[in-house]
């Protein structure tokens, strides 16, 4: 399975969302992707909630899909 070096975006509530770097990413079926990191629990999210470079602006978020899924169960 093929990982990659990413950056996730995580909601922000009243201050706003956020880039988190320090993840790797890998495939689990398209456009879905498992994230692992060792202070967090293991999960699958969707591709738009994914970046394999480092964002320019931390706070600027990515095109968000209407009805949007977050993490994938």
């Amino acid at each position: 399975m093929h990982k990659e070096d990413a950056w996730v975006w995580f909601k922000g509530g009243e201050k706003g969302g956020f880039w988190l770097g320090g993840f790797i990413a890998s495939e689990s079926q398209e456009d879905v992707f498992l994230i692992e990191r060792p202070d967090f629990i293991n999960c699958k999210v969707p591709k738009w909630r994914l970046s394999f470079k480092e964002p320019e602006d931390k706070k600027r978020g990515p095109v968000i899909p209407d009805g949007a899924q977050w993490k994938i169960p």
